[in-house]
Order: C-alpha cells, then structure tokens, then sequence
C-alpha cells in the first residue's frame, strides 16, 4: 500500500505545470501521477519521494491537497496481464474506483496504482493471489 496526494487545481492554463514547479522547486520527484479533470477544476494524482514535504510545499503555494491509501502493484506485462489482475478484485466483488499506471524497472512488469473501496479486503484477496504488491520501500527504488 502506498499513500498518494491528490492536488486539487483550478482547470486553466499552467496551473499543472505550477503545481509540477512547485514540487521541482522542493526536491519532491515524482514517482507516478494521473490526471482527471471536469470543466472547473482538475484533480493532479501523485506518488512522491516526500509525502511531507510535498504537501507543504503545496499548501503553501496555495494548492489544496488531500492524502488517500492505494494499492500499488506489479502485473505481468504481456497481453491480460491487467485484466487478470483485475479479475481477482472483480471475483471479490470489490469496486475499483480508479487505477493508473507507471514505469517499472522491471521490464516483465507493469505497475499501476489503484484506489478501491476496501483497500484491507481487496489486500487480503491480492495476497491470497500471491499477487506482487509494492511497499513505500519498493516505491522508493523506482
């Protein structure tokens, strides 16, 4: 499991590109980042170096951030590698609210990061799966 901030930001010109200033400017890296928005605002996903410091810089420059637990986990990369990962959530009938993916240093897998809503069973099921699920300190090593 892995916490991830979420950045609420207004859906107009650099407003992304200065939350990404923001976070440059305090030594965060980014590790992974999804982007959703609507018509007034955006919502900037991220995974960090400093959860800490990330959010502070943040706030101090204004934004709105909210912090969220999220499984983060290995799939295979090969075609239905995702898909069977995500059948494992589907035959628990856990509800997958959002997922996105980003780069693993291992070239047979993928990693995405997913919001559910029940992160301690759909653990529990990905466990029973032996399914690879990424600690902060695996994050870290990316």
């Amino acid at each position: 499991m892995a916490i991830q901030i979420s950045v609420f930001i207004e859906n107009k010109e650099g407003r992304i590109k200065k939350a990404i200033d923001t976070l440059a400017n305090a030594g965060v890296n980014i590790r992974a980042l999804s982007v959703g928005d609507t018509t007034k605002y955006g919502i900037l996903r991220l995974i960090v170096s400093d959860n800490e410091k990330a959010i502070k810089s943040l706030e101090d420059d204004g934004f709105i951030v909210k912090e969220s637990e999220v499984i983060v986990i290995a799939v295979p990369d090969k075609p239905n590698g995702l898909n069977s990962t995500l059948a494992i959530l589907d035959d628990a009938n856990i509800n997958l609210e959002y997922i996105y993916a980003f780069v693993s240093s291992n070239p047979d897998e993928a990693i995405v990061a997913m919001k559910v809503e029940d992160t301690k069973k759909a653990i529990g099921v990905f466990e029973k799966s032996n399914a690879k699920i990424l600690s902060e300190e695996d994050l870290e090593k990316i």
